[in-house]
């Protein structure tokens, strides 16, 4: 029973996905800032949509960042930090499918405390 409902949660995670990702893409100026969550860790990558290209990216994994809203702002501060250095103020925020809440709004928010707009 377990494995089915976790199968279901998957797949209505991968439906909003697609319905989303329909709706948002990134450029070179303004790239799409993407966040994966596992259990553990947490990741996000600034991409430009157009060329196909990652702009800047943050791997919770090998900083240890864990995936909680503490590790949320801690990962969101330092994609913060790589994206000013590249000079990009300004991003499309892609939550991935993931419901707008708890770890994505955590980093979503710091995001937006660090002078990032979108």
């Amino acid at each position: 029973m377990r494995e089915k409902l976790l199968k279901q949660k998957l797949r209505t995670r991968l439906k909003r996905k697609r319905r989303i990702r329909a709706q948002v893409s990134g450029t070179a100026t303004k790239p799409r800032v993407s966040v994966f969550r596992s259990n553990r860790y947490l990741y996000a990558q600034a991409i430009d949509d157009q060329q196909g290209v990652t702009l800047a990216g943050l791997d919770g994994a090998a900083a240890k960042i864990p995936s909680n809203k503490e590790g949320a702002v801690k990962a969101a501060q330092g994609l913060a930090k790589v994206l000013k250095e590249k000079k990009i103020e300004e991003i499309v925020f892609d939550r991935n499918g993931y419901l707008y809440h708890g770890v994505v709004a955590a980093f979503a928010d710091e995001l937006r405390n660090n002078a990032i707009k979108f």
